[in-house]
Formats: C-alpha cells, sequence, structure tokens
C-alpha cells in the first residue's frame, strides 16, 4: 500500500476542559459553536504550520484542502463512545486531562491500520481531580511500557517562546 494511502483520516482530538475547570456556562448555537473555543488551540496549531510556508504554498494549500475535504478532522473527544476508529492516524491533544479510564476508551476504539498518539505535560493538568501521577497520559506511559506497539518520547524543550519555556520551569 503507498505511503499516501495508509490513512484515510487525520483526527485531532481533545479533552473538553476548561481552564482552572472554570465552566463557561449556557453558550448560544449549536454543538460546533459551543465546541469551537475549545478546539481553537487545534486551529491554532495548524496555523502555525501553515505559517512555516507562503500562503500559495503547495504544503499551505494542502493543509487548507484536507480540512476542507475532512481529511482532517478536529473533534473533541467527547463523542467517541461507540465508534470503530478504522485506518485513522489519531493524535490526541491535552492527554494529561483524560482519566485512565478514558484513554483506555479511547485506545479500544483503535480499529485495522489506526495509529493513535497521545500528546500533553504531564504537569500541566487543568482537571481538578488529576494531578501529575493519576492521569490519563501517565497512566499510559506506566502500562504500556515494553509493548510492541507503544513507543514513548519525552521532548526536554518547549516549542512555543523562550517566555513559555521559561514560565513552565520557574512558575
Amino acid at each position: 500500500m503507498a505511503r499516501k494511502q495508509l490513512y484515510r483520516q487525520i483526527f485531532i482530538a481533545r479533552p473538553v476542559v476548561p481552564l482552572s475547570n472554570k465552566d463557561l456556562g449556557f453558550l448560544p448555537g449549536d454543538v460546533a459553536s459551543k465546541l469551537d473555543p475549545y478546539m481553537q488551540p487545534l486551529y491554532d496549531n495548524l496555523t502555525v504550520i501553515q505559517n512555516h510556508f507562503n500562503e500559495n504554498n503547495t504544503n499551505s494549500r494542502q493543509i487548507r484542502e484536507l480540512i476542507e475535504e475532512e481529511k482532517i478532522v478536529i473533534t473533541p473527544i467527547s463523542y467517541i463512545r461507540g465508534r470503530s476508529i478504522v485506518r485513522v492516524f489519531f493524535i490526541v491533544d491535552e492527554a494529561q486531562n483524560l482519566t485512565p479510564h478514558e484513554v483506555k476508551t479511547i485506545i479500544t476504539r483503535a480499529g485495522e491500520g489506526t495509529k493513535i498518539v497521545f500528546t500533553g505535560d504531564i504537569f500541566q493538568i487543568d482537571h481538578p481531580y488529576l494531578d501529575s501521577q493519576t492521569n490519563g497520559l501517565a497512566y499510559i506511559i506506566e502500562k504500556m511500557k515494553g509493548q510492541s506497539l507503544y513507543a514513548h518520547i519525552n521532548l526536554e524543550k518547549g516549542e512555543r517562546s523562550d517566555l513559555a519555556e521559561l514560565a513552565a520551569k520557574i512558575l
């Protein structure tokens, strides 16, 4: 199978957890408009990638087209129960804000040919009932250690800016 055909879609998802667990309350509109504020960081990240290229560059255009054609799908984790996700490259952002049970639920949705990548920082938790040892990301790191289908990468440095890196270290 050609490299381009390994996956039929890229899902990018994250848990819906407000900062400091302070709920925004009722938001008007449909489900998409209610969830957009929580999914905006994912769109921001795609914009950062696009900004590395000239607006008319093929790579920048391809990202736009992939979103428009729903080859890249940004979604909340909330709607995963009951799904079978086949041939999808699935990126779960902010996994430190998931419980161990939620991580298990996500992984058990993976059908044939699906790859799941969990990202996060176990020290930046916004979930009120989780800490650096009890969150879903720490759980998967510990439980999957040594499994042939699993790999773990620990990044040593942040990529946002020198200011963000300094704040993460000293605050």
